[in-house]
């Protein structure tokens, strides 16, 4: 099993996030101001240490220390995700820092988070703040100039030597077709065989054209939460957020209105038969109430114990195929309490439970020289 991280680069402030989420904005605000909502409810989640990492001030020496610990826990590589909007980038400073200092050993790839952006976190997406759109050739140029050097890192991740791309909202890209093929052609005028392109299967709707993609990836738990529960689990869960939400119109202190086992999450991964070009997703914990409070989401019962049992039956799964990649969400989505790095409650024990079923130390090492 090769394990890829997903990994979330708003850890350092940028001008757009000051004008639209206030002066100093990173990921790390939310998670400090976070608080329990209700009994057992632990929040805020600290990262080990109180190491509240800055992205840009400590960009190396963090992703040094996160590419050593990755290494040693058995995790193959880090998806790191790209924010691109037709030539504006944003939160682009880790992977630029990541590019620049090739003595960082890390396996890794790229995904472009190709959403809109809005003010969902507070129920307000009407409100747009920077639209996603995709243009032509020029503006594909434009992409694939910005990709190509991360491309021909040699720690960049391919299949069959074609770089890796994820694409988190194939559906979203009606020009999908044509981008692709544009894609190709460049990157076979640069000396590489093609495109191997990865979408993702998440809550939203299904890629319904055929031939577009190479592989897919599933993001979890939202992929789990939305097609895969049973008709009697979702029955009961959604009989328990219309009654906290209605509830919630005449309380004067809110509470959670959403809360979902992590079982039923494990179980339904553990359970599904997956295609050999599908490659499956898995959590360790989930909770956005930093990001959206009682609106939120918390997955209860997760400890590093049943992680380790639902990774080490997708590790079966994907034994003896060709790309034998499982997908965790996330290393450090510490906002979606969805983070392996380490923290003040688990110290590294959801890292050990990766070491254990990648046959610990004897796996990591050969991720020394990616």
């Amino acid at each position: 099993m090769k394990l890829m991280a997903l990994y979330l680069p708003q850890f350092h402030s940028f001008p757009e996030n000051d004008a639209w989420w206030g002066k100093g904005y990173t990921e790390w605000t939310a998670v400090k101001r976070a608080r329990p909502l209700f009994p057992g409810h632990i929040q805020p989640k600290e990262p080990l240490d109180g190491h509240y990492y800055d992205l840009d001030k400590e960009g190396k020496e963090t992703l040094m220390k996160q590419a050593e610990l990755a290494n040693r826990y058995g995790i193959y590589g880090f998806t790191f995700y790209q924010y691109y909007f037709t030539g504006k980038k944003l939160m682009e400073k880790p992977l630029e820092t990541l590019l620049k200092t090739p003595e960082i050993p890390l396996r890794y790839n790229i995904c472009w988070a190709n959403e809109t952006w809005t003010r969902a976190w507070y129920d307000r997406k009407e409100e747009v703040l920077i639209k996603q759109e995709y243009g032509g050739e020029k503006e594909w140029e434009e992409h694939f100039s910005c990709l190509l050097p991360f491309f021909k890192d040699p720690r960049y991740i391919k299949a069959d030597g074609k770089p890796m791309l994820l694409i988190y909202r194939t559906f979203d890209i009606a020009v999908l077709p044509e981008m692709r093929e544009y894609f190709e052609r460049r990157l076979k005028e640069e000396g590489f065989p093609g495109l191997y392109l990865v979408g993702g299967k998440t809550a939203w709707q299904e890629e319904e054209r055929t031939g577009l993609v190479d592989a897919w990836y599933v993001f979890e738990p939202g992929r789990t939460l939305k097609h895969h529960l049973s008709g009697s689990r979702r029955l009961s869960y959604n009989i328990s957020v219309a009654g906290n939400t209605l509830l919630n119109r005449f309380r004067k202190e809110k509470r959670l209105e959403r809360k979902i086992p992590i079982e039923w999450i494990y179980k339904s991964i553990e359970q599904r038969t997956y295609e050999e070009n599908e490659f499956p997703g898995i959590i360790a914990e989930w909770d956005n109430t930093p990001r959206r409070g009682y609106k939120g989401l918390v997955y209860t019962g997760a400890e590093p114990g049943r992680f380790e049992t639902a990774l080490r039956a997708l590790a079966e799964k994907v034994e003896g195929r060709k790309n034998d990649f499982v997908f965790l969400n996330a290393w450090n989505e510490w906002g979606e309490g969805a983070a392996i790095e380490p923290d003040k409650r688990w110290k590294d024990a959801y890292l050990k439970a990766v070491s254990r079923v990648a046959e610990g130390p004897a796996a990591a090492a050969g991720l020394q020289e990616p």
